[in-house]
């Protein structure tokens, strides 16, 4: 063979290695005739089915937001792509990919170790219940099982199928039956042989494009080797250990409040058991957090500079998307930070509901 034609060889095995991936990711997707119901049951059976794969966010909701809260609005608001491999609820690894190196996240026997490339440093806690979103919480599998809770076979029906990470998925359609809920619908399609979410589009009221939109780009239903879920220092790295993971579990732990059973016609979960409220399941959710004036004097006044705020006797308020916010109080008061999937009436009746219900406890204010 000669040099030529040897180059041939190797430019055609190249273009083949590039264009099969392609051509199977642009092939159109089979019809299925799984029924919604049977659907809805493959999902929830794969709750702890492992798998692997390459996640790509695109979250519209543009909040303002203060210091406390810079990583939850970029995770909603912009472009967000993952590593992730999965073994379980309880033993996983999520890499935030970033221009400039990565921060990842790994799980293992209820702790988890927050790594950061660029400063060398791991972060060692516990996993409490209640604390702010992380990039872990948005991988479709992990936001399908939160968003599926409570759902019953009459909240579903079937949509189409899309080829998604080369998958031909059948794909499921959301509606929430709380009349409290800001989401029109969500859109979910599955792995068809592990019943594992490879997409998941969510709609607010009234808009025909998607405010968010998590998907696997590729996707692997095989289990992930333990060495994939975990964490290998280098020699020499910082590691700090907190008791205290974000603002929302100091407040759950230290805040001398007790927040009522119901706020906004939605009744509190079982998870709640501080000074922070969790209201309503699936997809019809909202959370009430307590703040000093510290911290809620320049939460405030960010949500003051968006164009559609609104202010009132209730609070601060601004809605993007499905998602609302509102934070009682004025000036540098603390207030209750609510927000959630919820409409802007049942914001401004939860603040009602928390003015006159919450209890206070004692200790350090």
């Amino acid at each position: 063979m000669t040099r030529f034609n040897r180059w041939c060889v190797a430019a055609l095995v190249t273009l083949l290695v590039i264009a099969v991936p392609a051509a199977l990711h642009a092939l159109p997707a089979r019809t299925s005739d799984v029924t919604a119901t049977e659907l809805l049951d493959q999902v929830r059976a794969a709750e702890q089915h492992p798998w692997s794969g390459y996640v790509q966010t695109e979250g519209t909701l543009a909040l303002p937001v203060a210091d406390d809260f810079s990583d939850v609005g970029a995770l909603f608001s912009d472009s967000t792509r993952m590593r992730a491999w999965w073994r379980g609820s309880d033993d996983w690894r999520v890499d935030r990919l970033l221009v400039s190196g990565e921060t990842d996240l790994v799980h293992q026997h209820g702790v988890t170790i927050e790594w950061s490339y660029e400063r060398d440093r791991a972060r060692i806690s516990r996993d409490p219940d209640i604390r702010l979103p992380r990039t872990a919480d948005l991988v479709p599998p992990v936001l399908a099982e939160r968003l599926l809770r409570d759902v019953t076979a009459d909240d579903v029906r079937r949509i189409a199928a899309r080829r998604v990470a080369g998958v031909s998925a059948p794909g499921l359609r959301v509606e929430p039956a709380a009349p409290q809920s800001s989401v029109d619908h969500v859109d979910l399609w599955a792995d068809p042989d592990s019943g594992v979410p490879l997409r998941i589009d969510v709609y607010a009221a009234g808009d025909a494009s998607p405010a968010f939109v998590t998907q696997l780009r590729d996707f692997s239903a095989t289990r992930p080797a333990l060495s994939t879920t975990t964490f290998d220092g280098a020699p020499g790295i910082e590691v700090d250990h907190d008791d205290v993971l974000d603002i929302a579990d100091a407040a759950n732990q230290y805040a001398p409040f007790r927040p009522p059973a119901t706020v906004g016609g939605l009744a509190m979960s079982s998870g709640s058991d501080g000074a922070v409220g969790v209201y309503g399941v699936g997809i019809t959710q909202l959370i009430a957090i307590p703040m000093r004036g510290r911290e809620a004097g320049p939460l405030r006044e960010q949500l003051r500079q968006t164009p559609d705020v609104a202010t009132s006797a209730s609070g601060t308020l601004v809605t993007a998307g499905p998602l609302g916010v509102l934070l009682t109080g004025a000036d540098d008061d603390g207030g209750w930070l609510i927000t959630g999937t919820v409409t802007t009436d049942t914001l401004r009746r939860a603040a009602v509901d928390l003015d006159r219900g919450t209890t206070y406890v004692g200790g350090v204010g």
